[in-house]
């Protein structure tokens, strides 16, 4: 039977990290929500504690951990109400596919870099291509000792905070199926002919959103991870723990979620008693409560799962859409438990439900997550 005890270790983590991150408070994340600024406080002490890097190897100054570690350190700031989206692009996805994929100079120049707190952006989606990598236009071509990329992304998080872009690009078409084969860059966002323009978004979220142009970006063939169109290995080594790091962000805004809302519903008092007593309230504050404990163990599972080189896209795409229902769930409760007072700025939750909601959408849909668990765990004819 599976060992339901937390380590000591792992308490002694979460404590930690929950100890920083409410030194900042979620009053400051609706605050630099509202002002789409990046929580760069928070970031820099929870580097500075060596939890940012705690999934890199310690010969490159990280913690020697595993992503399970990190998904401690996902719950536990955002369930001070602080979630930290770029931990799923910069610590999951950068981390682990250098980790893995990168070579010995890549790694060696990356990930202390990384490590000691600065941040590598994600660059997959475009316009026109969605969810379908396979219709991915941005192209990189050989050009002597370089490759010259060109194209567009688009909702690329974070660029303004990060020293590259691990970028995905098309290097050709395998004849026998069509498909494209991919090649991920890094590139340094200083380079020439990248610009960054930024997105506009109502969701009141810290980081903020660009389209990124690539002209004609230079970049030196030691900047290829790995082998040239053989890049979708590498690319779902660091997509399925993108997924893992959300879900884990989902846990910890539900759970801080119903904190606030079970404080409320215990404190507000009308009709002579706590309004927590009424079913109308407690239940659906119960049944959140399952849905994010439910998704807490899933989260758990599909980290123990990558961190041991076992198939885990079936685990880490569950575990991704049980959190994001859960903690859409959890935030909705807790504003119709706090009435009218959801909604003001006092108490914050709009903020929070901002996150919550983007969940369901980033880094991959509900959606195409079921598309996903319908074909591959239940043997369904392909639906797309």
């Amino acid at each position: 039977m599976p060992d339901f005890d937390e380590p000591a270790e792992y308490a002694d983590l979460r404590a930690a990290v929950r100890k920083i991150s409410a030194d900042h408070g979620h009053a400051e994340f609706a605050a630099h929500g509202v002002a789409h600024e990046s929580q760069t406080e928070l970031w820099r002490d929870l580097s500075e504690a060596g939890f940012i890097g705690i999934n890199i190897a310690e010969q490159y100054g990280g913690g020697g951990l595993g992503l399970a570690e990190l998904v401690l350190v996902a719950e536990e700031s955002a369930g001070t109400g602080s979630p930290l989206l770029l931990l799923l692009v910069s610590s999951a996805i950068s981390v682990e596919i250098l980790s893995r994929h990168g070579s010995a100079e890549q790694r060696q120049e990356w990930l202390p870099r990384l490590a000691a707190g600065e941040k590598m952006a994600f660059a997959i989606t475009e316009p026109d291509a969605g969810s379908n990598s396979h219709r991915l236009t941005t192209t990189a071509r050989r050009h002597g000792d370089d490759y010259l990329i060109s194209g567009q992304k688009y909702y690329i998080s974070g660029v303004d905070e990060s020293a590259a872009i691990l970028t995905v690009t098309r290097t050709g078409t395998d004849p026998a199926t069509g498909r494209a084969k991919l090649s991920l860059f890094i590139v340094p966002t200083d380079t020439p002919g990248l610009i960054a323009t930024r997105l506009p978004v109502a969701a009141q979220i810290p980081d903020r959103q660009y389209t990124v142009f690539y002209d004609d970006v230079r970049v030196p063939a030691s900047s290829l991870i790995g082998t040239e169109g053989e890049g979708f290995r590498p690319l779902f080594d660091g997509l399925n723990p993108e997924r893992i790091i959300a879900a884990a962000l989902g846990v910890g805004i539900g759970r801080f979620a119903l904190d606030k809302a079970a404080a409320y519903a215990t404190e507000r008092s009308v009709w002579d008693r706590p309004i927590g007593a009424h079913q109308g309230v407690a239940h659906k504050l119960a049944e959140a409560k399952i849905a994010v404990e439910a998704a807490a163990l899933l989260t758990e599972k599909a980290a123990w799962l990558h961190d041991h080189h076992r198939p885990a896209g079936e685990a880490s795409n569950m575990a991704k859409f049980a959190a994001a229902e859960a903690a859409i769930a959890a935030v909705d409760a807790a504003i119709q438990t706090h009435g009218g007072n959801g909604l003001s700025d006092e108490f914050g939750l709009i903020p929070l439900w901002g996150m919550a909601r983007l969940l369901r959408i980033a880094p991959v849909n509900a959606e195409m997550v079921l598309n996903y668990i319908a074909q591959h765990s239940l043997g369904l004819p392909r639906s797309y």
